[in-house]
Protein backbone atom coordinates (compact mmCIF):
# COMPACT_ATOMS: atom_id res chain seq x y z
CA UNK A 1 0.00 0.00 0.00
CA UNK A 2 0.82 3.64 -0.77
CA UNK A 3 0.30 6.87 1.68
CA UNK A 4 -0.63 9.58 0.40
CA UNK A 5 2.01 12.64 0.91
CA UNK A 6 -0.92 15.33 0.85
CA UNK A 7 -0.78 16.87 4.33
CA UNK A 8 -4.80 17.16 3.94
CA UNK A 9 -5.24 13.66 2.71
CA UNK A 10 -2.68 11.33 3.80
CA UNK A 11 -5.13 7.85 2.43
CA UNK A 12 -3.49 5.04 3.11
CA UNK A 13 -5.86 2.55 0.65
CA UNK A 14 -3.58 3.18 -2.82
CA UNK A 15 -2.18 0.03 -4.09
CA UNK A 16 1.23 -0.40 -4.81
CA UNK A 17 0.87 0.04 -8.65
CA UNK A 18 -1.00 3.35 -8.57
CA UNK A 19 0.33 6.32 -9.49
CA UNK A 20 -2.14 8.80 -8.47
CA UNK A 21 -4.13 9.02 -5.08
CA UNK A 22 -7.69 8.56 -5.99
CA UNK A 23 -9.19 10.35 -3.51
CA UNK A 24 -7.53 13.26 -3.74
CA UNK A 25 -5.70 13.30 -7.26
CA UNK A 26 -2.08 14.16 -5.70
CA UNK A 27 0.75 12.07 -6.85
CA UNK A 28 1.79 9.60 -4.57
CA UNK A 29 5.86 9.35 -5.33
CA UNK A 30 8.08 12.17 -3.55
CA UNK A 31 10.73 12.94 -6.11
CA UNK A 32 8.73 10.40 -8.66
CA UNK A 33 11.02 7.73 -6.52
CA UNK A 34 9.52 7.35 -2.56
CA UNK A 35 6.68 5.62 -1.65
CA UNK A 36 5.44 6.29 1.83
CA UNK A 37 4.63 3.34 3.94
CA UNK A 38 2.99 4.98 7.26
CA UNK A 39 3.36 7.71 9.68
CA UNK A 40 5.43 8.04 12.53
CA UNK A 41 4.83 10.73 14.13
CA UNK A 42 3.72 14.37 13.92
CA UNK A 43 4.35 17.89 15.32
CA UNK A 44 3.93 21.46 14.95
CA UNK A 45 6.52 21.32 11.97
CA UNK A 46 5.14 18.38 10.15
CA UNK A 47 4.93 14.83 9.57
CA UNK A 48 7.62 11.68 9.48
CA UNK A 49 6.88 8.76 7.78
CA UNK A 50 8.70 5.60 6.91
CA UNK A 51 9.37 5.28 3.33
CA UNK A 52 11.25 3.45 0.59
CA UNK A 53 13.26 4.55 -2.01
CA UNK A 54 11.96 2.70 -5.56
CA UNK A 55 14.77 3.82 -7.36
CA UNK A 56 17.08 1.68 -5.76
CA UNK A 57 17.52 -2.26 -6.39
CA UNK A 58 17.40 -3.23 -2.63
CA UNK A 59 14.36 -1.17 -1.87
CA UNK A 60 16.10 0.43 1.21
CA UNK A 61 13.55 1.65 3.18
CA UNK A 62 14.37 5.59 5.11
CA UNK A 63 13.03 7.99 7.00
CA UNK A 64 11.54 11.33 5.08
CA UNK A 65 10.44 14.55 7.06
CA UNK A 66 7.65 16.69 6.34
CA UNK A 67 7.79 20.75 6.61
CA UNK A 68 4.30 22.04 6.01
CA UNK A 69 3.42 25.70 5.83
CA UNK A 70 0.16 27.62 4.50
CA UNK A 71 -0.09 27.79 0.67
CA UNK A 72 -1.28 31.31 0.86
CA UNK A 73 1.54 32.70 3.06
CA UNK A 74 3.87 32.95 0.01
CA UNK A 75 6.37 35.24 2.01
CA UNK A 76 6.86 32.86 4.81
CA UNK A 77 6.72 30.09 2.34
CA UNK A 78 10.53 31.48 0.12
CA UNK A 79 11.56 32.84 3.62
CA UNK A 80 11.16 29.17 4.61
CA UNK A 81 12.97 27.78 1.92
CA UNK A 82 15.98 29.69 1.95
CA UNK A 83 16.42 29.05 5.39
CA UNK A 84 15.61 25.17 4.44
CA UNK A 85 18.22 24.70 2.28
CA UNK A 86 20.92 26.49 4.22
CA UNK A 87 19.82 23.83 7.30
CA UNK A 88 19.80 21.25 5.11
CA UNK A 89 23.65 21.58 3.68
CA UNK A 90 24.58 22.19 7.39
CA UNK A 91 23.20 19.31 8.45
CA UNK A 92 24.85 17.32 5.62
CA UNK A 93 27.63 18.37 6.93
CA UNK A 94 26.92 16.32 10.21
CA UNK A 95 28.91 12.62 8.97
CA UNK A 96 28.75 10.69 12.28
CA UNK A 97 28.18 7.40 13.21
CA UNK A 98 25.65 8.72 16.10
CA UNK A 99 23.89 10.68 13.67
CA UNK A 100 21.43 10.02 11.11
CA UNK A 101 23.14 10.03 7.81
CA UNK A 102 20.88 12.96 5.30
CA UNK A 103 20.09 11.65 2.15
CA UNK A 104 18.58 14.00 0.57
CA UNK A 105 16.79 17.02 0.52
CA UNK A 106 14.01 18.54 -1.46
CA UNK A 107 10.71 21.01 -2.27
CA UNK A 108 7.44 19.78 -3.82
CA UNK A 109 3.59 21.20 -3.67
CA UNK A 110 4.94 23.93 -1.44
CA UNK A 111 5.85 21.30 1.37
CA UNK A 112 10.12 20.74 2.22
CA UNK A 113 11.05 17.51 2.71
CA UNK A 114 14.13 16.27 4.42
CA UNK A 115 15.34 12.67 3.62
CA UNK A 116 17.23 10.41 6.51
CA UNK A 117 18.81 7.37 7.33
CA UNK A 118 16.45 5.01 8.64
CA UNK A 119 17.95 3.65 12.10
CA UNK A 120 16.49 0.32 13.57
CA UNK A 121 16.27 0.27 17.16
CA UNK A 122 13.93 1.83 20.43
CA UNK A 123 14.08 5.12 21.42
CA UNK A 124 14.71 5.83 24.92
CA UNK A 125 11.47 6.77 26.02
CA UNK A 126 10.20 3.44 24.47
CA UNK A 127 13.03 1.66 26.74
CA UNK A 128 11.53 3.55 29.66
CA UNK A 129 7.73 2.50 28.89
CA UNK A 130 8.87 -1.08 28.63
CA UNK A 131 11.47 -1.72 30.82
CA UNK A 132 11.33 0.73 33.79
CA UNK A 133 13.26 3.44 35.16
CA UNK A 134 17.21 3.88 34.50
CA UNK A 135 19.88 3.32 37.00
CA UNK A 136 22.73 5.11 38.19
CA UNK A 137 25.14 3.18 35.54
CA UNK A 138 23.04 3.43 32.80
CA UNK A 139 22.57 7.59 33.21
CA UNK A 140 26.44 7.01 33.34
CA UNK A 141 27.00 5.37 30.07
CA UNK A 142 24.18 7.25 28.34
CA UNK A 143 26.02 10.73 28.98
CA UNK A 144 29.37 8.59 28.28
CA UNK A 145 28.22 7.70 24.77
CA UNK A 146 25.97 10.88 23.94
CA UNK A 147 28.69 13.85 25.01
CA UNK A 148 30.93 13.21 21.98
CA UNK A 149 28.53 13.15 19.95
CA UNK A 150 27.15 16.97 21.54
CA UNK A 151 30.80 18.02 21.35
CA UNK A 152 30.99 17.19 17.33
CA UNK A 153 27.47 19.09 16.74
CA UNK A 154 28.27 21.98 18.50
CA UNK A 155 32.22 22.21 17.23
CA UNK A 156 30.41 22.70 13.42
CA UNK A 157 28.06 25.37 15.08
CA UNK A 158 24.90 23.40 15.23
CA UNK A 159 22.56 23.23 18.21
CA UNK A 160 20.22 20.11 18.24
CA UNK A 161 17.63 22.12 20.29
CA UNK A 162 15.09 18.99 20.98
CA UNK A 163 17.13 16.34 23.06
CA UNK A 164 14.62 14.23 24.99
CA UNK A 165 14.16 10.20 25.33
CA UNK A 166 12.22 9.99 22.62
CA UNK A 167 15.14 11.46 20.40
CA UNK A 168 17.51 9.41 21.23
CA UNK A 169 17.39 5.87 19.76
CA UNK A 170 19.40 2.50 20.55
CA UNK A 171 20.55 0.97 17.64
CA UNK A 172 19.97 -2.68 17.02
CA UNK A 173 22.20 -5.00 17.28
CA UNK A 174 25.12 -2.46 18.47
CA UNK A 175 23.69 -1.27 21.08
CA UNK A 176 25.31 2.38 20.39
CA UNK A 177 23.18 5.29 21.43
CA UNK A 178 21.62 7.06 18.30
CA UNK A 179 21.00 11.68 18.39
CA UNK A 180 17.80 11.62 16.08
CA UNK A 181 15.49 14.51 14.50
CA UNK A 182 17.89 17.30 13.72
CA UNK A 183 14.90 18.50 12.12
CA UNK A 184 14.75 21.87 14.20
CA UNK A 185 18.27 22.07 14.38
CA UNK A 186 19.81 25.62 13.86
CA UNK A 187 23.16 26.99 12.79
CA UNK A 188 24.93 28.91 15.00
CA UNK A 189 25.55 32.34 13.65
CA UNK A 190 25.85 35.95 15.19
CA UNK A 191 22.04 37.31 14.60
CA UNK A 192 21.08 33.65 16.03
CA UNK A 193 23.09 34.67 19.08
CA UNK A 194 21.74 38.40 19.54
CA UNK A 195 18.48 38.22 18.71
CA UNK A 196 15.83 36.15 20.05
CA UNK A 197 13.53 33.44 17.42
CA UNK A 198 11.14 31.24 17.30
CA UNK A 199 10.91 29.01 20.60
CA UNK A 200 11.52 25.23 19.14
CA UNK A 201 11.56 22.08 21.63
CA UNK A 202 9.79 20.26 23.90
CA UNK A 203 8.62 22.29 26.77
CA UNK A 204 9.41 19.96 29.54
CA UNK A 205 12.93 19.24 28.41
CA UNK A 206 14.17 23.29 26.96
CA UNK A 207 16.11 25.53 28.85
CA UNK A 208 14.69 28.83 30.69
CA UNK A 209 16.48 30.84 27.95
CA UNK A 210 15.43 28.70 24.82
CA UNK A 211 12.18 29.58 25.88
CA UNK A 212 13.05 32.95 24.88
CA UNK A 213 14.28 31.91 21.54
CA UNK A 214 17.61 31.93 22.62
CA UNK A 215 19.47 27.94 22.08
CA UNK A 216 23.03 28.19 22.72
CA UNK A 217 25.12 24.54 23.20
CA UNK A 218 24.43 24.78 27.05
CA UNK A 219 20.86 24.27 26.02
CA UNK A 220 21.62 21.33 24.85
CA UNK A 221 23.14 20.06 27.99
CA UNK A 222 20.96 21.23 29.95
CA UNK A 223 17.76 19.14 27.97
CA UNK A 224 20.44 16.77 28.45
CA UNK A 225 20.26 16.52 32.00
CA UNK A 226 16.29 16.71 31.96
CA UNK A 227 16.63 13.68 29.96
CA UNK A 228 18.93 12.11 32.91
CA UNK A 229 16.60 12.69 35.39
CA UNK A 230 13.35 11.89 33.39
CA UNK A 231 14.70 8.53 33.09
CA UNK A 232 15.82 7.80 36.14
CA UNK A 233 12.81 8.59 38.23
CA UNK A 234 9.71 8.18 35.02
CA UNK A 235 8.47 11.21 36.38
CA UNK A 236 7.46 14.48 33.85
CA UNK A 237 10.08 16.96 34.25
CA UNK A 238 7.24 19.56 34.96
CA UNK A 239 6.60 17.43 37.82
CA UNK A 240 10.55 17.48 39.58
CA UNK A 241 10.85 20.91 39.74
CA UNK A 242 9.61 22.78 42.45
CA UNK A 243 8.43 26.22 41.45
CA UNK A 244 7.33 27.11 45.03
CA UNK A 245 11.10 26.71 46.14
CA UNK A 246 12.58 27.32 42.41
CA UNK A 247 14.35 24.12 42.47
CA UNK A 248 14.72 20.71 40.71
CA UNK A 249 13.49 18.22 43.47
CA UNK A 250 14.48 15.04 41.35
CA UNK A 251 16.67 13.21 43.67
CA UNK A 252 12.54 13.07 46.12
CA UNK A 253 11.62 10.66 43.25
CA UNK A 254 14.59 8.33 43.53
CA UNK A 255 13.50 4.84 44.17
CA UNK A 256 15.76 3.49 47.12
CA UNK A 257 17.43 0.69 45.50
CA UNK A 258 18.35 3.47 42.64
CA UNK A 259 20.52 5.64 44.66
CA UNK A 260 22.46 7.98 42.19
CA UNK A 261 26.13 8.85 43.85
CA UNK A 262 27.25 12.43 44.91
CA UNK A 263 29.86 13.11 42.03
CA UNK A 264 27.11 12.02 39.38
CA UNK A 265 24.17 14.07 41.22
CA UNK A 266 26.36 16.97 41.60
CA UNK A 267 26.76 16.47 37.66
CA UNK A 268 23.61 16.37 37.03
CA UNK A 269 22.53 19.50 39.05
CA UNK A 270 25.07 21.87 36.97
CA UNK A 271 23.44 20.32 33.59
CA UNK A 272 20.03 21.65 34.71
CA UNK A 273 21.29 24.85 36.42
CA UNK A 274 18.95 27.92 35.23
CA UNK A 275 21.67 30.38 35.56
CA UNK A 276 23.63 29.93 32.09
CA UNK A 277 26.70 30.77 33.87
CA UNK A 278 26.76 28.19 36.48
CA UNK A 279 26.01 26.17 34.15
CA UNK A 280 28.13 23.61 31.97
CA UNK A 281 29.81 25.29 28.90
CA UNK A 282 30.49 22.59 26.82
CA UNK A 283 30.05 18.67 26.44
CA UNK A 284 34.15 18.71 26.70
CA UNK A 285 33.62 19.89 30.42
CA UNK A 286 30.72 17.28 31.30
CA UNK A 287 32.94 14.67 29.86
CA UNK A 288 35.95 15.70 31.84
CA UNK A 289 33.91 15.85 35.33
CA UNK A 290 32.53 12.20 34.63
CA UNK A 291 35.68 11.10 33.96
CA UNK A 292 36.87 12.02 37.30
CA UNK A 293 33.68 11.29 39.15
CA UNK A 294 34.48 7.33 37.49
CA UNK A 295 37.90 7.07 39.25
CA UNK A 296 36.88 7.65 42.46
CA UNK A 297 36.27 4.15 44.00
CA UNK A 298 33.02 5.22 45.87
CA UNK A 299 30.67 8.05 44.79
CA UNK A 300 29.89 9.31 48.01
CA UNK A 301 33.52 9.96 48.49
CA UNK A 302 33.85 13.44 47.02
CA UNK A 303 34.81 16.86 48.26
CA UNK A 304 32.32 18.66 50.76
CA UNK A 305 31.68 22.51 51.12
CA UNK A 306 32.45 22.82 54.78
CA UNK A 307 33.19 26.51 54.80
CA UNK A 308 29.74 27.63 55.84
CA UNK A 309 29.74 25.38 58.59
CA UNK A 310 33.15 26.43 59.94
CA UNK A 311 32.28 30.09 59.62
CA UNK A 312 29.34 29.68 61.94
CA UNK A 313 31.45 27.60 64.33
CA UNK A 314 33.67 30.52 64.83
CA UNK A 315 31.50 33.23 65.68
CA UNK A 316 30.02 31.08 67.60
CA UNK A 317 26.88 30.66 65.93
CA UNK A 318 25.78 27.24 67.04
CA UNK A 319 22.22 27.25 66.02
CA UNK A 320 22.95 27.90 62.36
CA UNK A 321 26.25 25.80 63.09
CA UNK A 322 23.83 23.20 64.04
CA UNK A 323 21.43 23.58 60.90
CA UNK A 324 24.75 23.61 58.52
CA UNK A 325 25.67 20.45 60.11
CA UNK A 326 22.22 18.97 59.01
CA UNK A 327 22.86 20.48 55.50
CA UNK A 328 26.72 18.90 55.25
CA UNK A 329 25.27 15.58 55.56
CA UNK A 330 22.55 15.20 53.50
CA UNK A 331 25.18 16.64 50.76
CA UNK A 332 27.53 14.02 51.73
CA UNK A 333 24.87 11.32 51.20
CA UNK A 334 23.75 12.92 47.61
CA UNK A 335 19.92 13.60 49.40
CA UNK A 336 17.92 16.86 49.31
CA UNK A 337 18.95 19.43 51.85
CA UNK A 338 16.43 18.95 54.95
CA UNK A 339 15.73 15.49 54.21
CA UNK A 340 15.37 13.23 57.43
CA UNK A 341 18.23 10.90 58.18
CA UNK A 342 17.52 7.29 59.04
CA UNK A 343 20.23 4.32 60.54
CA UNK A 344 20.78 2.76 56.86
CA UNK A 345 21.78 6.75 55.75
CA UNK A 346 24.30 7.03 58.84
CA UNK A 347 25.98 3.34 57.61
CA UNK A 348 26.56 5.18 54.37
CA UNK A 349 27.49 8.36 55.97
CA UNK A 350 31.40 8.57 54.54
CA UNK A 351 34.03 8.47 57.74
CA UNK A 352 35.79 11.23 56.88
CA UNK A 353 33.22 13.57 56.66
CA UNK A 354 31.96 12.54 60.24
CA UNK A 355 35.27 13.20 61.12
CA UNK A 356 35.70 16.64 59.42
CA UNK A 357 32.49 17.38 61.17
CA UNK A 358 34.13 16.29 64.24
CA UNK A 359 37.26 17.97 64.51
CA UNK A 360 35.68 21.33 63.44
CA UNK A 361 32.84 21.18 66.63
CA UNK A 362 35.52 20.07 68.68
CA UNK A 363 37.93 22.99 67.41
CA UNK A 364 35.63 25.70 67.90
CA UNK A 365 33.73 24.97 71.09
CA UNK A 366 36.94 24.54 72.67
CA UNK A 367 36.18 20.13 73.18
CA UNK A 368 32.69 21.24 74.49
CA UNK A 369 30.67 20.13 71.49
CA UNK A 370 31.08 17.24 69.24
CA UNK A 371 30.41 13.67 67.99
CA UNK A 372 33.32 12.44 70.14
CA UNK A 373 32.40 14.17 72.72
CA UNK A 374 28.98 12.51 72.62
CA UNK A 375 30.65 9.08 71.96
CA UNK A 376 32.26 9.43 75.77
CA UNK A 377 29.62 10.33 77.36
CA UNK A 378 27.38 7.39 75.82
CA UNK A 379 29.94 4.63 76.97
CA UNK A 380 30.16 6.48 80.50
CA UNK A 381 26.50 5.25 80.94
CA UNK A 382 26.99 2.09 79.27
CA UNK A 383 24.71 2.49 76.50
CA UNK A 384 21.89 3.77 78.46
CA UNK A 385 19.76 6.10 76.06
CA UNK A 386 17.91 7.70 78.80
CA UNK A 387 20.50 8.22 81.23
CA UNK A 388 22.68 9.51 78.02
CA UNK A 389 19.68 12.86 76.92
CA UNK A 390 19.73 13.66 80.77
CA UNK A 391 23.55 13.83 80.56
CA UNK A 392 23.71 16.28 77.84
CA UNK A 393 20.39 18.00 78.15
CA UNK A 394 18.16 16.38 75.00
CA UNK A 395 14.63 15.34 75.35
CA UNK A 396 14.76 11.05 75.44
CA UNK A 397 11.91 10.99 72.74
CA UNK A 398 12.14 14.19 70.86
CA UNK A 399 16.18 15.36 70.40
CA UNK A 400 14.71 18.25 68.50
CA UNK A 401 15.35 21.50 70.15
CA UNK A 402 13.62 25.08 69.04
CA UNK A 403 14.76 27.41 71.88
CA UNK A 404 17.28 30.65 71.03
CA UNK A 405 20.37 30.18 72.90
CA UNK A 406 23.69 31.36 73.61
CA UNK A 407 27.23 29.50 74.62
CA UNK A 408 27.96 29.71 77.92
CA UNK A 409 29.03 27.17 81.04
CA UNK A 410 25.03 26.35 81.02
CA UNK A 411 25.00 24.55 77.82
CA UNK A 412 25.44 21.01 79.40
CA UNK A 413 28.72 19.38 77.21
CA UNK A 414 28.14 17.20 74.68
CA UNK A 415 24.52 19.21 73.17
CA UNK A 416 25.37 19.55 70.32
CA UNK A 417 25.46 19.00 67.40
CA UNK A 418 21.96 18.18 68.08
CA UNK A 419 19.47 15.03 66.25
CA UNK A 420 17.64 17.83 64.43
CA UNK A 421 17.98 15.23 61.16
CA UNK A 422 17.04 12.32 62.81
CA UNK A 423 13.71 10.31 61.13
CA UNK A 424 11.73 8.04 62.53
CA UNK A 425 10.41 7.27 66.23
CA UNK A 426 13.54 5.39 67.23
CA UNK A 427 15.73 7.94 67.54
CA UNK A 428 18.04 5.84 70.25
CA UNK A 429 19.25 3.67 67.05
CA UNK A 430 20.69 6.76 65.20
CA UNK A 431 22.91 7.77 68.64
CA UNK A 432 24.09 3.82 68.33
CA UNK A 433 25.39 4.03 64.43
CA UNK A 434 26.83 7.09 64.75
CA UNK A 435 29.17 6.02 67.68
CA UNK A 436 29.46 3.05 66.65
CA UNK A 437 31.11 4.58 63.37
CA UNK A 438 33.77 6.51 65.33
CA UNK A 439 36.72 4.23 66.87
CA UNK A 440 37.24 3.55 62.55
CA UNK A 441 37.61 7.65 62.03
CA UNK A 442 39.74 7.80 64.71
CA UNK A 443 42.24 4.14 64.78
CA UNK A 444 44.59 6.21 66.68
CA UNK A 445 42.61 6.69 69.28
CA UNK A 446 41.42 4.86 71.90
CA UNK A 447 37.90 5.94 73.00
Amino acid sequence: MKLCPNIDCLYLQNSDTAQVCPKCGGQLLLQDRYRLLCCLGHGGFGRTFLAVDEHLPSKIRCVIKQFCFPEEDRESLHKAVELFRQEAVRLDELQHPQIPQLLGYFEQEHQLYLVEELISGQTLAQELQQQGVFNASQIGELLQNLLPVLQFVHDRRVIHRDIKPANIMRRVPQGDLVLIDFGVAKHITTTALLHTGTTIGSPEYIAPEQTRGKALPASDLYSLGVTCIHLLTGISPFDLFDVISDRWVWRDYILSENRVGHALGQILDKLLHNALSQRYQSAAEVLQALNLATTQPDNFKVEVDYSQLRDFLAVRKWQQADQETWVVMCQALSKPINSYLFCSDLKKLPEEVLQTIDHLWMKYSQGRFGFSVQKQIYDSVDADYGRFCAAIGWNVHNSHYSQQFFFGWSVPQGFLPSRIWAGGTQVWQHTSVLVSKLPSCYPENNY
